[in-house]
């Protein structure tokens, strides 16, 4: 496990820039999803709701009210290093290979001062990401690459941990922090970003890592054993369409292998979350995805061995084992009186009649 134990564990800064571009190959589908987080939510943390942090001036094309050259004055500044306080970069959307781009570029956020053309998004991450504080991929695209990395993609992208080196470390001593997700499951970043925050003010240990750049307090489980399905599965008794409450693997669920905690927070104020409310898990926040979670309706490697065996042994025993304690338990305990009949002796006054 990566732990990044010998980085600094803050700086006491009082005011950050977060400075977020989604110029990436991405549908902006993570900012949008982070809209909805309340544990805690944007605006807690913009408007200094929460106690310890440092001031936070957020800088996102689709929540900014600047626009144009208004907008990217802050992204030049940070480039220059003229920015007045330390900066988080979050990046969404995965990294193109300029490289074989052609005579063009495949994304741009912005113009280059000097020449006027176009600035690649490996531009602005050459220049910005070796400065920030801290550097966080959010969204699987950003992370691992997702869709637009998947095989025969002309682009050739990547994850952001592909590009700048799996031992890139910011400014702060920090590797890249990955929360994936397709797109990212808004309370999981906020929870990611607030520890950083609080991290950079001196009020927080270095954040845990696992090998995957991914905290490990969010991605340390699968999403079966989250699941309120998976007691289905242990004793043999699975979905045959999506109708069904009980457990997906034999149509496609790959939630005993995916690291991922959905199950078990739900997506807005604990409600939803995939298999919750009858989608099978399709594995969007693992590095493999989506090459190896493909076809995804499919029943997954493994899936017709395990749940075949439990099919026809174990499942129906726990479950004919377990009908038999339900039948007796649905029942009073006779000690409860030494009657016939519980005779309680209330003799009510009127009859109904």
């Amino acid at each position: 496990m990566t732990t990044t134990e010998t980085a600094p564990s803050g700086t006491g800064v009082e005011e950050v820039h977060i400075l977020w571009t989604s110029e990436g190959m991405s549908c902006d589908g993570d900012t949008v999803s982070v809209t909805a987080a309340s544990l805690p939510s944007l605006e807690d943390i913009v408007l200094g709701a929460i106690p310890g942090l440092p001031k936070v001036h957020l800088h996102n094309k689709v929540l900014a009210y600047e626009t144009g050259d208004d907008f990217m004055e802050v992204f030049h500044r940070a480039a220059r290093g003229e920015l007045d306080h330390p900066f988080v970069l979050v990046v969404e959307g995965s990294i193109p290979n300029e490289n074989i781009n052609g005579e063009g570029y495949w994304t741009s956020m912005g113009n280059d001062p000097d020449t006027g053309e176009p600035r690649p998004l490996n531009d602005w991450l050459n220049l910005l990401a070796p400065q920030a504080y801290a550097v966080v991929a959010i969204g699987t695209c950003a992370t691992y690459g997702g869709i637009h990395a998947m095989a025969g993609n002309p682009t050739g992208c990547m994850g952001l941990a592909d590009y700048l080196g799996w031992d890139f470390r910011s400014a702060g001593g920090l590797p890249i922090v990955n929360v994936p997700g397709c797109p990212v499951q808004p309370d999981n970043f906020m929870e990611t970003l607030t520890w950083l925050l609080h991290q950079a003010a001196g009020l927080a240990p270095t954040i845990p890592l696992d090998e995957q750049l991914r905290p490990t307090w969010l991605f340390g489980k699968t999403v079966h054993e989250g699941c309120d399905r998976a007691a289905y599965y242990e004793q043999g008794d699975f979905a045959k369409d999506y109708n069904s409450p009980k457990c997906q693997v034999k149509i496609g669920c790959w939630g005993p292998v995916v690291n991922c905690n959905v199950t078990k927070r739900g997506w807005m104020d604990g409600v939803g979350g995939c298999p919750n409310v009858g989608g099978i898990c399709i594995g969007c926040t693992m590095p493999g995805f989506p090459d190896k979670f493909m076809p995804f309706m499919d029943e997954p490697p493994g899936g017709s061995v395990s749940s075949g065996l439990l099919s026809s042994t174990y499942g129906p025993l726990v479950r004919s084992l377990r009908s038999i304690t339900n039948r007796t338990a649905n029942h009073e305990p006779k000690w409860r009186h030494n009657r016939a009949e519980l005779t309680s002796g209330y003799a009510p006054r009127w009859t109904g009649r």
